[in-house]
């Protein structure tokens, strides 16, 4: 039976999920494993939440931006008022969101790759800021404490802390499905292709392009305030280009614009990478890593998703007799 592709890109997010479910006990009592692990979700989120923004026909460059203010937020809240880190974890996500409109409003009338640039240099202004003029709030490059998402006295703290992560990224899931196989997807969709014609049916790319700006930022900062309560400290190294280059490996590796593409990428290369580690590579792992990704772009241009059919295709062209 021939493989359908887009019945498995629809299937995969969902048997990820099955698979992560038993994880804790796959990684048989190893912290680093389960750590790994958590660390994976919490950048599948924020993938997803980048890979949202580029299905509106909007390219951004300093997602590291709105993952570090939600930290931070995130993690002043919970220090000041004593809040749970669960429940900061969202107003973190709000105040990226709301940051994210003010940039949106300024910005989303630009072409992808303008408005691209635009939010890489908002992020290197948002780590300068955080480390001399608001160092009395951030701790500068010293960074500030953040309470852990869940108590070491909480029994088995560490597989609290997987579910609850794990949960989280269940309901990213189902809402961006919803909204991307709905009315909004179709929107997107017609924003991509062609915004003046999507304009003359009707759609409003301005407001969409501002709602997806802000729910990615807001998912975005949820995801950079349950990374930081994993390791219960925060600094502006959070705002670093390799955290804004990240979410955008992870999806062109997987496949750029699917639920499932951010979930195969970011656990294909967070093994290739932790694989690499355990060998001793250092800074070769970037140059692996580098090839890889430009493998992928030139003969898996869908991403890894595609290679089933990609190999579908090639054993039916060796099986076809000859001209």
């Amino acid at each position: 039976m021939a493989l359908d592709l887009a019945r498995l890109s629809r299937s995969l997010p969902w048997i990820a999920l099955a698979v992560g479910l038993v994880v804790p006990f796959l990684a048989q009592g190893s912290l680093y494993l389960l750590t790994t692990a958590s660390i994976a979700l919490v950048f599948i989120i924020y993938t997803e939440a980048w890979n949202f923004l580029a299905a509106s026909g909007q390219g951004s460059l300093g997602h590291a931006a709105f993952f570090g203010l939600g930290a931070y937020a995130s993690a002043l809240i919970a220090t000041s008022f004593g809040l749970p880190p669960l429940l900061t974890s969202f107003l973190g996500g709000l105040f990226a969101a709301a940051i994210g409109v003010l940039i949106g409003l300024t910005c989303v009338r630009l072409k992808e790759w303008f408005l691209a640039m635009v939010t890489f240099g908002f992020a290197i202004i948002i780590q300068t800021l955080m480390v001399s003029p608001f160092a009395g709030i951030s701790g500068g490059w010293d960074g500030t404490a953040a309470p852990p998402l869940v108590s070491s006295s909480v029994p088995f703290a560490p597989f609290v802390q997987y579910y609850l992560i794990l949960a989280v990224l269940i309901g990213v899931l189902i809402g961006f499905r919803h909204l991307l196989t709905g009315r909004t997807g179709l929107a997107f969709a017609a924003i991509r292709e062609n915004e003046t014609e999507a304009r003359a049916s009707g759609i409003d790319p301005v407001r969409y392009k501002l709602f997806a700006f802000a729910l990615s930022a807001a998912v975005a900062g949820v995801a950079g305030a349950l990374e930081v309560h994993q390791f219960a400290y925060v600094t502006p190294e959070i705002f670093g280009t390799d955290y804004s280059f990240w979410p955008i490996v992870y999806a062109i590796s997987g496949g750029l614009g699917t639920l499932a593409g951010p979930i195969v990428g970011t656990i294909a290369i967070t093994i290739l990478w932790e694989g690499l580690r355990g060998l001793g590579l250092t800074y070769a792992r970037f140059v692996i890593i580098g090839l890889l990704l430009i493998v992928i772009v030139i003969f898996l241009p869908k991403g890894l998703i595609s290679l089933p059919e990609r190999l579908r295709d090639w054993r039916g062209r060796r099986g076809e007799p000859p001209p």
